[in-house]
């Protein structure tokens, strides 16, 4: 059975991430651009300034996601893509990102609920997780 390679692409707030996943359990790379330093003299996220640091951020934090998995782009089977809930702004720039990149390597955009990832993350760290569970999320 073939391996499934998952690109998945997070920039809801003031972090650009890119992971990797095989088989959708296993992490390949899990590369995290933080704007904590940046953010921190304005005591908040300013939205502006986080969706142009997403900008600047986000093709090197996906350069670096395949180096870190080894892969290339060409092995990703989907893409999963945080469509929200999140700044506006933020927000579109992961999209963006994640719409040109499934549609230049032809493969499907999966949008993912910010809320509903917090709770499939769990998937990761117990591996034996099945549904049905209850979660909450607070």
């Amino acid at each position: 059975m073939k391996d499934i390679i998952t690109l998945s692409i997070e920039s809801s707030c003031d972090e650009t991430a890119v992971a990797i996943l095989k088989n959708g359990r296993e992490v390949l790379a899990n590369i995290v651009s933080t704007q904590i330093e940046l953010h921190k003299k304005f005591g908040g996220v300013v939205p502006e300034v986080a969706s142009r640091k997403h900008i600047e951020n986000i093709d090197a934090v996906y350069q670096e996601a395949l180096d870190t998995a080894g892969i290339k782009p060409e092995e990703i089977d989907h893409i999963a893509v945080t469509y929200g809930p999140g700044l506006v702004g933020a927000l579109l720039v992961g999209l963006s990102y994640a719409k040109a990149l499934a549609f230049t390597l032809g493969i499907p955009l999966v949008g993912v609920n910010h809320m509903q990832g917090h709770i499939n993350a769990n998937y990761i760290e117990h591996k034996d997780l099945k549904p049905p569970f209850i979660t909450l999320v607070v």
